[in-house]
């Protein structure tokens, strides 16, 4: 053999040479699995459980029973589940509203437009004649 003729000998500890990891192999050549808080967190809220609602057992999701019982808690009028609550539908309606298309603006009537127009002219003449105030305050310099 290769390995006695070396003069290297196989033992505990002394694994065969050309069993070794070779230079610059990993030990682990598929890696660690690499799953991220994101996605640990929904396998967990995906996993079933068995309930009881109105004396019938049912198989619901932990995500569908913590909402349950979120809105139960709410109903019967526990102010943190409550505050719990509608900060959680605020998040979910900003998120579908980012998403969704926004309606096209209403066009203004020309009544409207003279409105806006008379408006716009007024403040425009306030913030000169503040800018000329300001500049008569000012002394000399």
């Amino acid at each position: 053999m290769a390995d006695s003729e070396s003069g290297y000998k196989v033992g505990p500890c002394r694994p065969p040479l050309h069993t070794r990891f070779k230079k610059g192999q990993s030990g682990n050549p598929g890696g660690r699995s690499a799953k991220s808080l994101p996605a640990l967190l929904a396998d967990a809220l995906n996993e079933t459980v068995v309930v009881t609602i109105d004396g019938r057992r049912r198989k619901i999701t932990k995500r569908e029973a913590i909402v349950t019982q979120m809105v139960d808690k709410s109903a019967s009028a526990d102010l943190r589940a409550t505050k719990m609550l509608i900060d959680i539908m605020k998040d979910v309606e900003h998120k579908a509203g980012d998403g969704a298309p926004r309606p096209e603006p209403r066009r203004l009537a020309e009544a409207d437009k003279e409105v806006v127009q008379q408006f716009v002219a007024r403040l425009r003449r306030q913030i000169l004649q503040e800018i000329e105030e300001a500049k008569a305050a000012e002394p000399p310099g």
